[in-house]
């Protein structure tokens, strides 16, 4: 029986080739889509899912409150590890993570190298300062050494298998313990441990582990802050691992006492408040409000939720375009079924052998998508993330997915055109009346209604597409305050004498192709912040504003062309003697007029600075946020980035490459040891969108797919509207009815469905925009003619879709129609 049900679908196929190829081509865009789609939400999903005591592990994370403004931080004042060690119960780990500043170089010497010229590794990541109690909570296999032993004294080092056989490629794992490794030409580590590579994906990504008790050795506590609790760095993370019997927060309520202790001001008044909270492990990778810390990405949840809606969409197209186009041809087969039952098939068999037929398309279709994955995955590479890999034979899940989709496509495509099929009359069909008036009677509905689905599918992805693009076009356009065009920025290393960074600057001055430079601190606007605390005593109460700062040499607003509102720019100087405020500062401060601020006074650093000028205000971040207060002044001896504004491109574009050629020579020549990395300024702020930019173009590829589903399904209706109405369209050509009015006729209820489509899909749109734009503090605004626009594209579409079929069956020989009644 289940031969003869694969002779009949191969024969099947074969006989309606077009059909079946459309058919095909339809379900393995859903299954390629949804297959890389599962792909990538697998892999964020499975983030620290292998930790037998996961749910026991939280990160210590942070939550502001100054001025009315909300902040959060992953990163924790220093001294908060050792004071939950020594102060709190129900704590069974406390594990620091100090990251290593920057990335480091690693220099060994291994057994045939001679010992004074050793082995150099640039750009060493993941490397981290921590204590005994990291090995404790995770369960790592070692290679050699103890967890029991591991990282209790200075100057010891913990190395992954892979850095072991990087650093020493021809020497045994087992001789590698007891090896220094120097850092940064600082810190040296002797190796006393050798653990595997964790190969999950998760938070704790270091492969290199350096004893936290080296920090004191070394004389470093003041650099790592260990002392200080009214301030932290962005790379101090601590990590703590409850006991059994314990809970959240009972250890929140002891942090509460801690800090209540230790900073007394964090909780003074309700303008300026601290807190400490529990974040669970299984939260950190996908909450973007405390982030990932350095170096860990932040994986978008609604995102991925998101694309699971996608791919749902694109496989419920599939289904409904199958439906359509199965239905479409259902007179061709009538009387196959009809000499089906005349013989003796029950409806059972006929349904069995509909939905096999469906089974054996759609696993055809499910192979198709196996080959095409791995080219969709290199075409999406910029948005798969790192670490992802396809392998079928050696990831088991993909099968049972792949087979679970076959399946669940398979009936949900098959079992309507199954059983309307299995239903017809023999006798009916025998006499060729089966169709009689059924495109405006039974089951017409029911076509009609999974068109104007899948239109409102298409429709929506149309109207979002055209939304988010027009936020990026006005986000990438706007007037931020500042000149962001025909800008480069690099950094050059740490000094202590301003002298070789006057020296390069000469020099860059000296170029033709340079039109101005500066060096200063960061950009006007960069992804993250930099912060300092200053204090405004208006004569009756304090002001203690939390202030974003930039700083540079009196050429450093002229670049960016930063104006005033009121007052002056800075003078040049090497120590902190005046400053600059923006407009937003200044109306915090109290300042209804900017004139009003200048000649007041701001306690910076213990130093009572003047106000002497007003800066007009500029976005210092993306335009997710509100524009923020903000302090600029001149303190070359903190200025380690150089700004260099340069002349309009020449005809041929090679100007800025040789402008950049010729200051990554002088960059060379002062500084031959540093790596010259630089960037364009407007490139970085295009930068800040860069998540928005990878939605616009998964959506622009949504929607035509989904506009390219649609519109097979849509065909597939209009040949079998056409293909049942032949007798009448041949009846009126004899008549006397033209091609156009022909058309028009069969048209017009298709065209029709698409208006009731965008009617639904319009208001849902709008709504998800809006909710969508609500991200953006400063946001271009939902215009009439982005629906105007889309509803128009799609009836453009689908009426190029449906006179491929509507014009051949207008200009049809009437007698061939007639003929056969």
């Amino acid at each position: 029986m289940f031969r003869n049900y694969f002779i009949t679908a191969l024969r099947n196929f074969r006989r309606n080739k077009i059909f079946s190829i459309i058919n095909v081509l339809g379900l393995s865009i859903g299954i390629s889509a949804s297959l890389v789609i599962f792909l990538i939400v697998h892999y964020e999903m499975s983030y620290d899912r292998f930790e037998p005591a996961r749910n026991s592990i939280y990160r210590v994370v942070m939550d502001l409150h100054f001025n009315g403004n909300d902040g959060h931080a992953s990163a924790v004042p220093a001294p908060l590890g050792k004071a939950i060690k020594d102060e709190t119960t129900g704590v069974d780990q406390t594990v620091p993570l100090f990251q290593f500043q920057g990335d480091a170089t690693a220099k060994v010497a291994i057994l045939y190298s001679n010992p004074d010229k050793p082995i150099v590794y640039k750009k060493q990541a993941n490397i981290i300062f921590t204590n005994n109690d990291y090995f404790k909570m995770m369960a790592y296999d070692w290679v050699a050494g103890s967890a029991q032993t591991a990282l209790q004294k200075p100057f010891e080092a913990v190395i992954s298998e892979s850095r072991a056989k990087q650093y020493f490629p021809s020497v045994s794992l087992a001789s590698v313990i007891g090896k220094q490794i120097t850092y940064n030409d600082s810190v040296k580590a002797f190796v006393t441990g050798i653990v595997k590579d964790i190969d999950e994906n998760t938070f704790f990504d270091a492969k290199e582990f350096i004893s936290l008790p080296t920090v004191f050795q070394l004389g470093l506590k003041d650099d790592f802050m260990m002392n200080e609790w009214k301030d932290w760095m962005g790379y101090s993370q601590l990590v703590v691992k409850l006991a059994p019997n314990s809970n959240a927060a009972r250890i929140e309520a002891q942090l509460k006492t801690i800090l209540t202790k230790y900073n007394p001001e964090a909780a003074k008044d309700s303008s300026r408040l601290m807190s400490f909270k529990l974040q669970p492990l299984n939260d950190i990778h996908f909450n973007n409000v405390y982030g990932g810390g350095v170096g860990h990405r932040i994986a978008h949840l609604p995102t991925l939720y998101g694309l699971l809606a996608i791919a749902g969409f694109l496989l419920l197209l599939g289904c409904i375009n199958f439906i359509n186009l199965t239905t479409a041809q259902a007179s061709q087969r009538a009387k196959e079924i009809g000499i089906r039952k005349t013989m003796g098939s029950s409806k059972k068999q006929l349904v069995m052998q509909f939905l096999g037929e469906t089974l054996f398309i759609t696993f055809i279709a499910t192979v198709l998508s196996i080959i095409i994955t791995p080219v969709l995955l290199k075409a999406f590479a910029g948005y798969i993330p790192d670490g992802l890999h396809y392998d079928l034979f050696h990831q088991p899940y993909l099968l049972l997915f792949l087979a679970l989709v076959t399946l669940v496509v398979s009936f949900l495509s098959g079992l309507y055109p199954a059983l309307i099929l299995s239903g017809y009359k023999p006798a009916l069909v025998l006499k060729k009346q089966a169709f009689a008036n059924s495109s405006q009677t039974r089951n017409a509905w029911l076509r009609k209604t999974l068109t104007v689905s899948q239109f409102v599918i298409a429709q929506f992805f149309v109207i979002a597409a055209f939304m988010v693009s027009k936020q990026i076009h006005y986000s990438l356009n706007k007037d931020l305050g500042f000149k962001k065009d025909a800008i480069i920025y690099f950094h050059v290393p740490f000094d202590t004498t301003l002298s070789r960074r006057y020296a390069l600057m000469n020099e860059i001055k000296s170029m033709p192709e340079v039109q101005l430079s500066s060096l200063g601190f960061l950009s006007p606007a960069i992804e993250g912040a930099a912060f300092s605390d200053i204090v405004y005593v208006d004569g009756k109460k304090e002001v203690k504003e939390n202030v974003q700062v930039r700083w540079g040499d009196t050429n450093y607003l002229k670049l960016y062309q930063i104006k005033l509102v009121a007052g002056k720019y800075v003078q040049q100087s090497d120590t902190l003697k005046e400053l600059l405020i923006n407009e937003a500062y200044s109306k915090e401060l109290g300042f209804k007029n900017p004139d009003d601020a200048i000649g007041k006074q701001l306690l910076i650093n213990r130093k009572h600075i003047s106000i002497v000028g007003v800066l007009h205000d500029f976005h210092e971040q993306s335009l997710h946020g509100v524009i923020g207060p903000l302090a600029f002044y001149s303190f070359n001896n903190r200025s380690f980035n150089v700004h260099v504004a340069l002349k309009p491109q020449n005809a041929d574009g090679t100007q800025w490459k040789n402008a950049i050629k010729k200051i990554e020579s002088s960059f060379k020549k002062i500084y031959p040891d540093a790596e010259f990395n630089y960037s364009f300024f407007d490139e970085s702020i295009a930068k800040f969108y860069e998540s928005e930019q990878k939605i616009s173009s998964l959506l622009k590829w949504a929607t035509g797919l989904a506009v390219f589903i649609s519109c097979l399904g849509l065909l597939g209706l209009v040949i079998y509207t056409t293909n049942v109405r032949t007798k009448e369209i041949g009846i009126r050509k004899v008549l006397g009815a033209s091609v156009y009015q022909i058309v028009s006729m069969l048209s017009k209820d298709f065209v029709s469905l698409v208006m009731i489509a965008f009617a639904i899909a319009a208001p849902i749109a709008w709504w998800a925009g809006n909710k969508w734009l609500e991200n953006f503090a400063y946001r271009t605004n939902i215009s009439w003619w982005v629906f105007a626009l889309s509803g128009v594209a799609m009836i453009v579409i689908a009426l190029i879709t449906l006179s491929i079929r509507t014009i051949q069956a207008a200009m049809a020989n009437p007698v061939n129609a007639l003929v056969n009644e």
